[in-house]
């Protein structure tokens, strides 16, 4: 399974699955990252950590940890 940590700079991909339970993904949800939505990987820092991102339109930064749990093709 690609999750979007694995995306590298420049692609967009688009939203599969998203794991992880409770509050964790409501959080990713309430950022926009629902099932479906298209993502587009702006940059990854140095280290891999943050992973900044462009989705419905908006920029935002997603830890590692938040990135392995969205599933992208």
């Amino acid at each position: 399974m690609k999750t979007l940590r694995d995306v590298p700079c420049g692609q967009t991909v688009k939203v599969t699955k998203l794991e992880g339970e409770g509050p964790v993904k409501r959080r990713i949800m309430d950022m926009g990252i629902t099932k479906g939505v298209e993502v587009y990987v702006r940059k990854v820092a140095p280290l891999g950590d943050p992973v900044e991102v462009t989705v419905r339109g908006y920029e935002l930064s997603l830890r590692k940890a938040d990135a392995e749990m969205i599933a992208v093709e």
